[in-house]
């Protein structure tokens, strides 16, 4: 697993062991399966939002701790009790508002459009393209938090298969990574631009320190 001790620049073979960020919140992408979608769904709508990575861990964690864990469970809790507890337990100071309307907005959409099912907006795209369109119409999600979506998914999802960040690019270059030797829609290649968005983050730190 890539690690705060890890060398500035990794080998490709230790970047291979990078856990995904599904997997670092007890999601299993692997397991097909509804629940485990609409979790990643919940923490790409937390994950791409204007709030660091920690309140959006906590956040996530206390939608899963009040067992808030489907869109209709979620739709069911309502406005207030997403404000308060599920924001306050995550750490939020700011943007709580507009972050549960967000979440209940895109949980409604779901199940107008979708019949509540993260599985069947992927089942509804012709292609890749659409099925990306289709979560840019989502509130709120713009091509950051879509990216966060589907970048895990490609190694399980016929239909996603979003081109790597500009920064995970840059990162590769800047730490002497080929990507091209990757399959994009392997689990191999996942793993890396894990790693690779882990070391960016760790080297800018480092940086500004």
């Amino acid at each position: 697993m890539l690690s705060p001790s890890w060398p500035l620049v990794p080998s490709q073979a230790e970047l291979e062991t990078s856990r995904l960020f599904s997997e670092e919140l007890g999601i299993d992408l692997s397991a097909c399966a509804e629940e485990q979608y609409f979790c990643w769904f919940l923490a790409s709508l937390l994950f791409g939002g204007h709030i660091g990575e920690k309140i959006a861990r906590h956040t996530y964690e206390a939608f899963c701790r009040h067992r808030l864990i489907t869109p209709q469970q979620v739709l069911a809790a309502g406005w207030n009790f997403l404000v308060n507890p599920i924001m306050r337990e995550g750490g939020y100071v700011r943007y709580d508002f507009s972050k549960s309307d967000q979440i209940l907005r895109d949980c409604q959409k779901l199940v107008d459009e979708y019949h509540g099912s993260v599985r069947y907006l992927h089942e509804a795209s012709r292609d890749a393209r659409e099925l990306e369109q289709r979560l840019l119409a989502f509130y709120g999600v713009g091509p950051v938090t879509m990216n966060i979506f589907l970048r895990e998914l490609r190694p399980y999802w016929p239909k996603a298969d979003p081109a790597p960040l500009p920064a995970v690019a840059a990162a590769a270059a800047s730490f002497g990574i080929d990507l091209g030797r990757y399959e994009r829609k392997s689990l191999a290649f996942a793993r890396v631009e894990a790693g690779l968005i882990r070391l960016r983050r760790c080297s800018r730190r480092r940086d500004i320190a």
